[in-house]
């Protein structure tokens, strides 16, 4: 089922729904933000939350139940913590649906409707999870409230592929720069904003923290005033992700910032990659983090490359029982 088939069948059987809750844990929880935040952007009435698979199962919100809907997510689809959550969020009634790549996987059992994603094919294909999640969240948004940018948000779905997939041609130069330049470095700082700040949280703790044993923290632009910039110093590495849309003030002020004590930044802009040129305006801010954590991977693989440390690379996960 689609997005738009399972919403219906859902508005069947629940003609009033109150809460949204994300579930998933690591990448996979942070691929379902940008859906979290654009429910809070535009639900009047519709409450959403994102939580970590484990804390949702031990720590239930009261709220959980059966005018809930639940979206649970992982890659695989065999996550422990995020299949008991799936069948916690059912036994309370709950209607769950499982985002996975793998339509025979545990948590596809475990929720009543599942959204199946690609991951390997391409660059674009590897933000098919984040981008269904948004779809769904912009489809339950219109079916209970009603959304008056609901046909620019499906003419953005129809072209953002081909964009990563159009950037990530002449992206190499950049990404290896990259690579080269920051091989050697102790730790990195991401930033970033509005729906793209779990992008940075992201490409942070699991690309660098996970991926490459980097050392890392991540931050919203918003609050980089109001404590990280004491760190900011010559020479130390930063990679800042610029929006295109009503949260760029925030990234620009940071970047003239860490412009001025002369840091070892790198901006990834989404104007840069031209997405306001094919994303209309009313909706273009939903849509920078499915763009830039499109282009970020290339990124990490020259690092990786460069480093000599391939991104499969584990010391503990797959390895040993914790």
């Amino acid at each position: 089922m689609n997005v738009k088939e399972i919403v219906s069948a859902i508005k069947t059987d629940k003609p009033e729904i109150a809460s949204v809750y994300f579930v998933g844990c690591g990448a996979s929880q942070a691929d379902l933000y940008p859906g979290k935040y654009f429910l809070d952007a535009n639900a009047k009435k519709l409450r959403a939350s994102l939580h970590t698979a484990n804390e949702f199962y031990y720590s239930t919100p009261a709220g959980v139940g059966p005018d809930s809907i639940v979206v649970a997510c992982s890659l695989s689809g065999g996550t422990p913590e995020t299949v008991a959550a799936a069948q916690k969020a059912t036994e309370l009634g709950a209607e769950v649906i499982s985002v996975t790549i793998d339509e025979n996987s545990p948590l596809a059992a475990a929720g009543k409707y599942q959204i199946i994603h690609g991951f390997a094919k391409d660059y674009a294909a590897k933000m098919e999870k984040m981008t269904n999640v948004l779809a769904l969240s912009c489809e339950i948004l219109n079916t209970y409230e009603g959304y008056a940018h609901y046909e620019d948000m499906q003419d953005g779905f129809s072209k953002i592929y081909d964009l990563i997939n159009d950037s990530v041609k002449t992206l190499m130069p950049r990404a290896q720069a990259f690579g080269k330049a920051y091989k050697d470095m102790p730790m990195l700082y991401v930033m970033s904003s509005g729906a793209t700040a779990m992008v940075a949280y992201s490409f942070s703790m699991f690309l660098m923290m996970e991926m490459q044993w980097v050392a890392s923290s991540s931050f919203n632009c918003g609050e980089f005033f109001h404590g990280p910039f004491e760190m900011v110093e010559k020479d130390v590495p930063y990679l800042l992700l610029m929006n295109d849309g009503p949260t760029r003030p925030m990234d620009a002020r940071a970047m003239t910032f860490l412009q001025r004590f002369d840091t070892k930044l790198t901006v990834v802009d989404a104007k840069d990659f031209g997405l306001s040129s094919v994303i209309r305006s009313s909706v273009v801010e939903y849509f920078n983090p499915i763009l830039l954590c499109g282009v970020l991977r290339m990124y990490a693989e020259q690092l990786s490359l460069e480093r000599n440390h391939p991104l499969t690379m584990r010391r503990y996960m797959w390895k040993l029982e914790y």
